[in-house]
């Protein structure tokens, strides 16, 4: 029986756990910029940036998870666009459209919820480094933050920022290049996996190469997170431990990146079409080129 656009459903068990996923994951990568103040905190700041460079790569693990529950969601459009009368295709695109901006709107949420979480996350830092220290154990500093006496601790250290401490970082010590080469990082991450998957779906003849395309997209963003973003961050923090630059340079620095991450994430809502029809042509030329 022909599918249409009411034949896909918007609400599956895929898209919420898409959508928990990716504000837990977004989250998690706000919160790993905490790693750069526990570090001039406690002065152990090749310690922190280890702990920084766990907490990533455990957020990118967890989005392998993420990106498994968008094939279903892809599988499911894309199956409904090759069996449907041409006049339903648009309203299946554009219905899996809508579930892909409500999951990078997660992920814009998850960042708002990071930055906000920020105090905490710097504490849970602090002792995550002092407990190293003790037990020379990464494993065993971790597992310490389950125990219940630690997470009740962790909890109570939960606070929003004041507003009028959110107003007294002044963005003049912070690198401008680096804020704006943060925006564009977080907008590569936010849409490359989303768009690859739409692409696929506008052009079901070439999603396989279009899907393919969303490990370049990663991978171009993690290079340039690693030459752009992550080496002028660093400087700031040596700067401040040897008392080049007090240390609310970093604090501002920190509440700035995770701005300019939300900036990134509401910006990639506008980039989500055009960046799938270029993955959409980028797969034509490939299989079809000469």
């Amino acid at each position: 029986m022909p599918h249409s656009a009411s034949a896909l459903p918007f609400w599956t068990w895929q898209l919420y756990v898409a959508l928990a996923i990716n504000v837990v994951i977004q989250a998690i990568q706000i919160g790993a910029y905490a790693a750069r103040l526990a570090g001039v905190r406690t002065g152990r700041v090749a310690t922190s940036i280890s702990l920084f460079n766990l907490f990533v790569t455990a957020s990118r693990l967890a989005t392998m998870v993420y990106t498994l529950m968008l094939g279903p969601l892809a599988d499911h459009a894309g199956n409904a666009v090759k069996t449907a009368p041409l006049a339903a295709v648009p309203g299946i695109q554009h219905t899996f459209e809508l579930q892909l901006r409500l999951i990078i709107l997660s992920g814009t949420v998850g960042t708002v919820i990071g930055g906000l979480l920020l105090p905490m996350f710097t504490y849970m830092y602090v002792r995550g480094v002092r407990s190293f220290e003790r037990t020379r154990s990464l494993p065993h500093s971790l597992i310490r933050l389950f125990y219940p006496r630690v997470i009740v601790d962790v909890l109570r250290h939960v606070r929003l920022p004041a507003f009028k401490e959110l107003v007294s970082f002044s963005p003049r010590r912070v690198p401008k290049r680096l804020l704006v080469f943060n925006v564009v990082v977080t907008g590569i991450y936010a849409i490359g996996v989303v768009a690859a998957y739409y692409a696929s779906v506008l052009a079901p003849a070439v999603a396989r190469t279009a899907i393919g395309t969303s490990g370049l997209i990663n991978g171009i963003g993690t290079v340039a997170f690693t030459f752009f973003v992550d080496p002028t961050s660093s400087i700031i923090v040596d700067e401040a431990v040897k008392g080049e630059r007090p240390h609310e340079d970093v604090k501002a620095m920190v509440f700035y990146l995770a701005l300019t991450a939300v900036i990134g994430w509401v910006l990639s809502q506008l980039i989500l079409w055009p960046s799938a029809e270029a993955i959409k042509t980028v797969a034509h030329l490939v299989n079809h080129g000469r």
